[in-house]
């Protein structure tokens, strides 16, 4: 492709295209700011020839500001409605330029043909290091045109695209450029449409890419699935330093892969997650990563949906590492108590350079409503500590031993006694004992409580382990995805899998460790769990000489039979020992006596048949079935004479 020059504009005409000397003859018809350049030094006018004699070929009215500005280094044309042609004619004056070193071409709808221009002047121009053509409607043909520019040019350091319109597949134009150009120090995507697939091919350009230092990535829909990936990519990433991804929507997800990241990156100081969804339980798992990071300086997490105690992890979690670097944490929107306060103030004396900012005093813990015991378990454990009953414990009020007594003597006693019960549970317990307000309490009510009470902890301890198994099924994936990004965009023999230990040995072979998301839950383990079924599938029985494995059906509870025993006469049985459920070999003569209860329960087989047997039983229903058949045969012999019975 030519680079582009003033001739390239020529027409086919000689006549038509005007020389530079006649730039005076129709330099009235541009402005009239013009007028007073036309004593500046040659090398001035050559670049404001030019200009002015494509804008005229291009047919597009010259900027003055740019012409008076030549001499500076710095020349921002933002908002000037430039379009595709004023980008061309532009970029046809900078191709010969040695003074501009930043251009700002902001929101002047130069498209993607104007990137077309842009590119083939970088070319030949490599004075100009710092690009910004942000909001220009270049899409996605666009993004292809400058990822070319970015793979070719030797002098762009910083490049600003944000609200150009890109979208997950114009992710790959850049990660492909970026994974050669190490020259680019700072990009600018932010105000684009990358989403779940986007945030893979960004997670690849910070895998590859070994010179940028800035990434503004903010307002774009990486979510879920693209926070993963991309994070994957930062986990590996040895230089990036200030990373900018708020208003992305992370959630917790992103800040449980960010937490993964933040335990082996040793190079980002400046991290922004503003906006992103993270609550309470969010900031715990990122926490975790800090634990281990000592390079994060900045950590930004203003309008979150954070309370104290998301303050109060943070500030713990610097209190609690000693070569923590963070010195600048911003929660601007939380409202904390006396309690941070006081705890902030301890943290600055051991970390004198630490500056939180948060919203002011005046917060308060979500705490949960503390639990009310059931009255009636109360009354029942209170029993059976005195070994009492219940006629033992009201027979100084029930002299009918009718087992019911009015509400107010019930009131009376229950307030007397040493029952550890305050007056919402004894009302609470007089309304379950007398329902249609007869003014008579039934204790008899009390004797079934056990039962109702067990049956109600087994609900809550199964709503309480479903719930966990969905939080960790989802914590699991995350982590996989998190796990498969990561193999995917590091080297098999430069792979590190354990937290913390990038800073100290990254050689061999390490275990990844990871946190699942329901790790700040504390699982308590009923003594129910003793009394559960245990999974038949995990025992495997040896296999006999000749026979198929062992392989456990699909139903639970056919899981604990055994297979049935075998007649000695059959090959595959072994000549002088059985074979119990459990695997353990035994003498045939054993009888099913001195088997333990286990093994009864679980050797309920029928027993061996002879050959002989079966032989006799299957002649026997061939015979039933013969009794029924000679009389349809005598019918059809009738008819045809031809047929003999048998």
């Amino acid at each position: 492709m030519s680079i582009l020059s003033f001739e390239s504009l020529c027409l086919k005409d000689d006549d038509n295209c005007p020389s530079p000397t006649d730039l005076d003859s129709f330099g009235d018809e541009f402005d009239k700011d013009l007028e007073s350049y036309g004593n500046k030094i040659n090398k001035e006018m050559d670049t404001a020839q030019v200009y002015m004699q494509a804008c005229k070929q291009v047919g597009v009215v010259p900027v003055s500001y740019f012409i008076r500005n030549l001499d500076s280094p710095a020349v921002t044309l933002s908002h000037h409605g430039l379009g595709p042609l004023g980008c061309k004619a532009l970029a046809i004056a900078l191709v010969t330029d040695t003074q501009i070193s930043s251009l700002a071409l902001a929101d002047n709808s130069i498209q993607a043909e104007g990137a077309k221009y842009l590119m083939e002047t970088l070319r030949a121009n490599f004075t100009i290091q710092h690009l910004d053509i942000s909001h220009n409607h270049l899409k996605s043909a666009g993004a292809e045109y400058v990822a070319k520019m970015l793979l070719d040019s030797i002098s762009l350091k910083s490049v600003k695209l944000s609200g150009n319109g890109f979208t997950d597949d114009d992710a790959k134009y850049f990660a492909d450029a970026l994974s050669t150009n190490s020259r680019l120090k700072v990009l600018d995507l932010s105000h684009n449409e990358f989403c779940g697939k986007g945030g893979e091919h960004l997670g690849q350009l910070l895998a590859n890419n070994e010179g940028l230092e800035v990434l503004d990535l903010s307002w774009n829909h990486l979510r879920m699935k693209g926070a993963v990936a991309f994070c994957a990519g930062l986990k590996v990433n040895m230089m990036l330093k200030h990373l900018d991804l708020s208003w992305n929507g992370f959630g917790n997800e992103g800040a449980l892969a960010m937490g993964e990241a933040l335990k082996f990156n040793t190079t980002l100081v400046h991290l922004n997650l503003n906006n992103n969804r993270l609550t309470n339980e969010g900031v715990s798992m990122l926490c975790r990563g800090l634990e281990f990071n000592d390079t994060l300086r900045v950590l930004t997490l203003a309008y979150n949906s954070l309370t104290v105690e998301g303050a109060l992890a943070l500030v713990n979690v610097v209190k609690k590492s000693p070569k923590t670097a963070l010195e600048e944490i911003n929660i601007c929107n939380v409202l904390v108590n006396e309690h941070f306060v006081h705890l902030l103030e301890v943290t600055c004396q051991e970390h004198p350079g630490l500056d939180v900012q948060y919203g002011g005093v005046g917060g308060f813990m979500a705490k949960k409503p503390p639990k009310r015991v059931d009255p009636m378990k109360v009354i029942q454990d209170y029993l059976d500590q005195r070994k009492l009953r219940l006629w033992d414990f009201f027979r100084n009020i029930d002299k009918d031993g009718i087992m019911k007594v009015s509400v107010t003597d019930f009131r009376k006693a229950v307030q007397q006694s040493s029952i550890p019960l305050d007056r919402y549970q004894i009302e609470e317990l007089i309304q379950r004992l007398d329902r249609d307000r007869t003014g008579m309490v039934d204790y008899r009510g009390l004797a079934d409580t056990r039962k109702q009470m067990m049956r109600d902890h087994r609900r809550q301890l199964r709503k309480f382990e479903s719930r966990q198994k969905k939080e960790k099924q989802k914590s699991d994936r995350i982590l996989k995805t998190f796990q498969s990004a990561v193999e995917a965009v590091t080297p098999h023999s430069s792979m590190v899998m354990s937290p913390g230990g990038a800073k100290e040995d990254s050689s061999g072979p390490q275990h990844f460790s990871a946190t699942p998301l329901s790790s700040w839950h504390h699982i308590v383990m009923s003594n129910s769990s003793r009394y559960s079924v245990t999974n038949m599938s995990n025992i495997h029985l040896p296999m006999l000489r000749g026979a198929t494995p062992y392989r456990p059906t699909s139903s639970s509870w056919m899981r604990s039979y055994s297979q049935p025993n075998l007649s000695a006469d059959s090959p595959r049985s072994a000549p002088d020992k059985s074979i119990s459920a459990q695997g353990v070999r035994s003498d045939p003569e054993m009888s099913h006596s001195k088997l333990s209860p286990t093994a009864n329960s679980l050797t309920r087989s029928r027993p061996a048949l002879n050959v002989k047997q079966t032989e006799g039983k299957s002649k026997v229903k061939a015979k039933k079935v013969k009794k029924k058949k000679p009389k349809k045969n005598a019918d059809k012999a009738s008819k045809n004479p031809a047929v003999t019975v048998k």
